[in-house]
């Protein structure tokens, strides 16, 4: 009997990752190739000269999807398509002919004049949309691409913008609303934060990261920029011989590969924020993965590479010095937001106050920037828990001021289910969504209060319209992601996966084997677990630290 040769193992050539440091610069993806073609910030002289005056069946569909994106317009999901076509149709068939434009405001800083500016361009070209993300930007929908030339001429000429907003860029930098405010800050960042601003955002050396590129930058004792979960953040801290800086965090995000950043362990002085920001950002531009979207983002190179040898390569190909080792920050206070009337640096007062789950609107805004005038300087600020501050308000106004955002719904000492209830933008407008979320949310705050008018403890609720995390679920107390599920007559129906305990910087959200709700069943759900949560908790418990010791019968 013969036998066959078993031929030798072929070595296969392990397939590089598209990192540009490594010789990989050919595009191994549409969307790689379609930045090769070219430049996304060069898309805005086409919505000027073409786009605006032809109308929308004029838009190159590669500038549709792909470059419109560096100046903040997405196109927005067509009224009446359900979300178990999400995914199923094509792009073509989910667009609407109008757009979501996403307004940068870095810092979350606005005059009465930007705000102003902003209420009018929602009432005159938005359908009087807003909405405030949790990124500190205000997003617009029903955007005609004819009336783009004009909102950008009335945004710049009061200093705002909406140039890499989205797309692969350096997104929004956000920043402590009270930076220079706070009586208790450590650092007002606020020098750094335009600096970095200024030198680096529009240029072509950054305008084709991999993905999109996140930042913070605060000197805030509450950490409300959560530094944990930004591709880099810089954090202010106090070294040993007492001078003030930062700690720098890189590599966190979250979506459907959730990772906490790492810190490097350096003290960084003011002056050297931008050069290492400017090291950071170069590394993921030469080393990021480029070969598939899924792992393009920074948190994967940096999962693979360690904080140690990303920090020696930052400072030795990069940077050309090394960092001293810095001390890190002190821990969190539990609510991160600003809510409420607290003195300022300068014998003022700031005011923070809830909308809806960020959900405004252009008139809305328009009364909010009047008041900033009437009782302080006409200063406000957006946070990243979809909130509102208004500064330099003296005390004798901090009450007037309260009674009169409260005759338009907005609070200042609101519950807790008003304050820590967030929510993405969800199948209204997105084209990601699977359910229904901003209504959805506001159903069940208003519900909450009703059944649960005592509670008083600190809980967040972020309630998200897909997997992708806009609205932070994993770190969330109770997360919910929208998904289809079956309700008891054997319909596929609108409902939601739970995540329960996560923590910043600690724990991601427990997933409960099986434990999911339709969105009919969702407010009987949380009053169940929260009520639990609150018999059973001992004295200063956090909801994360009842669910990591709870019976999985008291989680359900």
């Amino acid at each position: 009997m013969r036998t066959r040769a078993v031929p030798p193992a072929i070595k296969r050539k392990k397939k590089g990752e598209g990192q540009w440091a490594l010789g990989y610069r050919e595009p191994l993806n549409k969307n790689e190739e379609n930045k090769k073609n070219d430049d996304g910030l060069n898309v805005r002289r086409r919505i000027i000269d073409v786009y605006s005056k032809a109308g929308f069946d004029s838009i190159d569909p590669a500038d549709l999807r792909g470059r419109f994106r560096w100046y903040g317009l997405y196109t927005q999901r067509k009224p009446g398509i359900d979300g178990g076509k999400t995914g199923a149709l094509e792009d073509e068939e989910l667009d609407d002919r109008y757009f979501m434009m996403r307004i940068r405001i870095d810092g979350g800083q606005l005059s009465g004049a930007q705000l102003s500016t902003i209420a009018d361009i929602s009432t005159r070209y938005a359908r009087g949309t807003a909405d405030i993300t949790d990124r500190q930007n205000v997003q617009l929908h029903w955007v005609r691409i004819e009336d783009v030339p004009a909102i950008w001429e009335a945004l710049e000429a009061v200093g705002l913008h909406t140039m890499e907003a989205c797309g692969d860029t350096p997104r929004t930098i956000i920043g402590c609303p009270l930076a220079g405010i706070a009586a208790d800050e450590v650092i007002d960042a606020t020098p750094q934060l335009r600096d970095i601003h200024d030198r680096y955002i529009g240029s072509a050396e950054f305008s084709n990261l991999p993905r999109k590129f996140k930042t913070a930058l605060s000197g805030c004792t509450s950490h409300c920029t959560v530094h944990e979960i930004n591709d880099i953040a810089f954090t202010g801290v106090v070294n040993e011989a007492g001078e003030t800086g930062y700690q720098v965090y890189v590599g966190g995000g979250l979506s459907t590969n959730p990772m906490f950043a790492k810190s490097l362990g350096v003290f960084v002085k003011p002056e050297q924020a931008h050069e290492v920001w400017h090291g950071v950002t170069s590394i993921f531009r030469d080393y990021g993965y480029r070969r598939l979207r899924s792992r393009a983002r920074l948190k994967f190179l940096m999962n693979d590479w360690g904080p140690e040898k990303f920090r020696e390569l930052l400072e030795k190909e990069y940077l050309g010095y090394a960092l001293p080792d810095g001390p890190e920050p002190a821990a969190p206070l539990a609510r991160r937001d600003h809510v409420g009337i607290r003195p300022q640096q300068d014998g003022n007062f700031y005011v923070g106050f809830a909308p809806r789950v960020g959900r405004v609107n252009g008139e809305l805004l328009g009364v909010i920037a009047d008041l900033a005038t009437r009782y302080g300087s006409g200063r406000v600020r957006t946070t990243i828990e979809q909130k509102l501050v208004i500064l330099d308000v003296p005390e004798k106004n901090t009450e007037a001021l309260a009674d009169a955002l409260a005759e338009h719904d907005l609070q200042v000492r609101p519950s807790t289910f008003r304050r820590q209830t967030m929510a993405c933008t969800g199948i209204e407008y997105c084209k990601l969504a699977i359910v229904e979320t901003k209504q959805r949310s506001m159903d069940l705050m208003d519900e909450l209060e009703k059944r649960l008018p005592d509670f008083d403890q600190p809980l967040t609720i972020n309630v998200n319209g897909c997997p992708n995390a806009c609205a932070r679920i994993q770190v969330a107390d109770i997360g919910l992601k929208g998904q289809l599920v079956v309700d008891e007559n054997g319909d596929q129906v609108e409902g939601f996966q739970i995540h329960l305990g996560g923590q910043l910087g600690a724990s991601f959200g427990k997933k409960v084997r099986g434990l999911k709700t339709t969105s009919t069943g969702l407010t009987d759900y949380v009053e169940r677990v929260v009520r639990n949560f609150d018999a059973q908790r001992t004295d200063g418990e956090t909801f994360a630290e009842w669910v990591r010791r709870a019976d999985e019968a008291d989680l359900k």
